[in-house]
């Protein structure tokens, strides 16, 4: 079952004057206030080291911050990280499948550690692999999959959950141009048809502003939001959105408060 869709205008995670400081005494984030908003595609662009990785972990509640409040508004309670976190998917870097067990298993994972039943885990398994394309790859070990594929598995292992609410940790990052432009265009459709929400770190302006319906770019030393930026144009965005002008003009303003952003790191 689909989660239920709340309203677009509703918050469904907000953190506010999240700071984090490691026991190295590092600290990645301070006064950092961001909201999340059902039903959007939300990308954190950033350069390297800006707490992106981080913030991602305080929202999915792997990772508590120093200061600050994440909070889940009543509205949105069914997506609290409550019980073992159900509705929050969570897509790292790399793909981290176990290579000793076939795509299968890998992606039923999360529902064999919640004791689902294996009727219905297998249905969903079924589903989360048909919606990535990899259906008949189910039997599959991953050392036999490209890396595109692997990532593929991710993700279907973190939709197979149902997520209300998908992070995601620069998932395309090592992946070549090509493959990376069509698991882009992949996960915009697969985003659509399931209706979730999607918190996106990149470090590439292109990918931020060709996936996302709002960017937030942050700051380093220490992470916080810098700038937002809507990104207005309708879904679906087909292709040849990436050589229109207005893909370029949103391109060079995500571009201006990124330099912007990283000109003014440290400053209070």
């Amino acid at each position: 079952m689909t989660p239920p869709l709340l309203s677009h205008s509703a918050v469904l995670v907000a953190l506010h004057g999240v700071g984090k400081t490691f026991a190295n005494g590092t600290c990645a984030l301070a006064g950092l206030d961001l909201e999340v908003r059902a039903g959007e595609f939300l990308a954190l662009l950033g350069p390297s080291g800006c707490g992106k990785s981080t913030v991602l972990r305080i929202i999915a509640g792997l990772s508590e911050p120093t200061e600050g409040t994440v909070d889940w508004p009543a509205a949105a309670a069914s997506a609290a990280p409550a019980g073992g976190g159900s509705r929050i998917g969570f897509v790292f870097q790399e793909p981290t499948l176990m290579p000793w067990s076939p795509v299968f298993k890998n992606v039923a994972l999360p529902l064999t550690l919640k004791g689902c039943p294996a009727e219905t885990a297998a249905t969903r398994v079924k589903a989360a692999l048909e919606r990535v394309g990899l259906e008949e790859f189910s039997g599959a070990y991953p050392r036999e999959l490209s890396g595109g594929m692997r990532m593929r598995v991710s993700i279907a292992r973190a939709l197979v959950t149902e997520p209300q609410l998908l992070l995601m940790d620069e998932p395309f990052a090592a992946l070549d141009e090509i493959t990376r432009f069509k698991l882009n265009d992949d996960l915009l459709e697969m985003w659509q048809a399931l209706r979730t929400t999607v918190v996106f770190v990149t470090h590439s302006v292109f990918e931020s502003v060709y996936l996302a319906s709002r960017v937030a770019v942050m700051a380093a030393r220490p992470g916080r939001v810098f700038a937002e930026l809507d990104v207005g144009t309708p879904y679906p965005r087909e292709p040849n959105f990436r050589t229109s002008n207005e893909y370029a003009a949103f391109c060079r303003r995500a571009s201006e408060s990124l330099a912007q952003a990283m000109a003014t790191a440290g400053d209070d």
